[in-house]
């Protein structure tokens, strides 16, 4: 298994720093399975490559047993294609020996880690049932342009046609953490056949590895239900927690105006969509007609806010916590409401938000409908007045509990709005993804049970001139309630 990746901006030998292995040294790396060695083929000022090259051991391979697994069939322990194709095998090696590079540190050239390079990847053999359709719908929303040739069965016997291999070759603009990351989590993904036992920290892992671009793919569910091989219980866990990623920092999405506010992406046919119901208590897997599975829980949740608030009546509308303009694109359009107003503490978030509306290219009128700022939902803020309703969407669980008085008196006694809208997760559902103990996502400071937050919607209300009332979202356990809770408060 061979991977190469080059670079041609000056001075190109920049990329041994990046990878933290000289250019001038072949190095050995003793992996479970073989040996994994880096050395550079070419190394100049105006160009340099890299390559990583694992050797496996059949025999080494052979001997490893998944926990519970069966035996393989005897030739096929020792004749595969683990030597030579790109998969988990080799996605390890590269995690292992790139360690310190997929993690974006390089303290010798702190500037350099950031900066995205002209990049080259180039991998001989890559195992995907899809062939080069899914190859490029895997890497090209990535921003990487992708040469996927397919292998033939034998190339002198044409009508054997392709085999599952692809020889695949990237090249684009991206630092070098980014093209490691992309590598590390979608080749196990495309190839199907994880090496090792997939445990619990395998969904700890993939948030790691790719938090910073899955939320946002159009294939997540595939890539995601691919990583973790298909078991379902893990794959809830990781699209919770996913799904709340993309709630707090949001994901950049194509220019096209066309798909800017684009529904829910179709289910493939492998993938699960969204957050899936309680587990069936038969333990059967969940429904494979992507027509019988709900949309994302995400998409759910602000399709409950758009309701009630379309239902309020609200004319204009401030979203506190904002991130990166999702729940202000869908509000903007809604012509019944005539003024949008997006905070978000995130300078970052609000200059996506910009992106993400293109407020530079919108028209004077339009531009007058929407006006987007940093600023605290715990800190009084004189723009936070004056609007019909106010919304904190997955927001409060992310502000440290002894700051929620400063919160609910911003809120609710400085801006106080007609309507106040606000979402949280429901931390008793957590059990249905795996997540029993534990919160959905590591900024989370809490996560209330539906009994702790009506208590502080109830104490907050009656403090400040409200009443309150409450809603599920998503799928609703009979015992355990809705996966988000929501609270409506009305002056």
């Amino acid at each position: 298994m061979l991977l190469t990746i080059s670079t041609t901006r000056r001075p190109a030998t920049d990329l041994g720093f990046l990878l933290h292995k000289h250019p001038d040294r072949v190095q050995a790396f003793s992996q479970a399975h073989g040996t994994a060695h880096v050395f550079y083929p070419e190394a100049g000022e105006d160009a340099c490559t890299a390559a990583l090259l694992l050797e496996v051991d059949p025999r080494a391979l052979a001997r490893a047993r998944r926990p519970g697994g069966t035996p393989d069939f005897a030739l096929a322990q020792y004749v595969n294609d683990r030597p030579f194709a790109a998969s988990s095998l080799f996605a390890v090696a590269l995690g292992a020996v790139f360690r310190t590079a997929l993690r974006g540190r390089c303290d010798a050239r702190p500037g350099l880690a950031g900066t995205p390079l002209p990049l080259t990847l180039r991998l001989p053999a890559v195992p995907c049932r899809g062939g080069p359709d899914r190859v490029r719908a895997l890497f090209a929303p990535l921003g990487w342009e992708v040469d996927a040739e397919p292998v033939p069965l034998d190339p002198d016997l044409p009508e054997w046609g392709d085999s599952r291999y692809v020889r695949l070759t990237l090249r684009g603009m991206a630092r070098v953490a980014d093209a490691l990351s992309h590598l590390y989590v979608l080749l196990p993904a495309m190839d199907g056949a994880k090496h090792y036992w997939v445990a619990d920290d395998e969904v700890d892992k993939l948030l790691r590895a790719a938090e910073s671009w899955l939320p946002g793919h159009p294939e997540r569910a595939w890539i995601t239900r691919r990583y973790l091989a298909r078991r379902d219980r893990l794959v809830r866990a990781a699209t919770a927690r996913l799904d709340e990623v993309d709630d707090l920092a949001g994901a950049d999405e194509p220019d096209d105006p066309a798909v800017l506010h684009r529904p829910a992406d179709p289910v493939h046919e492998e993938a699960a969509a969204g957050v899936p119901g309680p587990a069936r208590p038969d333990g059967a897997a969940d429904p494979a007609d992507p027509a019988d599975r709900p949309p994302p829980l995400a998409e759910q949740r602000a399709g409950a806010v758009l309701a009630v608030l379309a239902a309020e009546g609200a004319r204009t509308v401030l979203d506190l916590g904002c991130g990166s303009g999702r729940l202000v694109a869908r509000l903007l359009d809604d012509r019944r409401v005539e003024r949008v107003a997006g905070a978000d503490v995130s300078a970052a978030a609000v200059e996506q938000a910009r992106r993400r509306l293109r407020v530079d290219r919108m028209s004077d009128a339009a531009r007058a409908r929407v006006d987007l700022f940093t600023g605290s939902a715990v800190y009084h803020d004189p723009r936070f007045a004056g609007f019909d309703a106010a919304v904190l969407m997955e927001v409060v669980e992310h502000v440290d509990p002894h700051r929620l008085p400063a919160l609910e008196e911003v809120v609710f006694g400085g801006a106080r709005p007609r309507t106040v809208v606000v979402t949280t997760p429901n931390a008793e559902y957590n059990v249905h993804y795996g997540l029993a103990g534990r919160t959905r996502h590591a900024d989370h400071r809490f996560e209330w049970t539906r009994a702790q937050f009506r208590a502080w919607a109830e104490r907050a209300a009656a403090a400040h001139g409200y009443r309150v009332r409450y809603l599920p979202v998503g799928a609703d356990d009979p015992d355990l309630g809705p996966a988000t809770q929501m609270g409506v408060f009305t002056r």
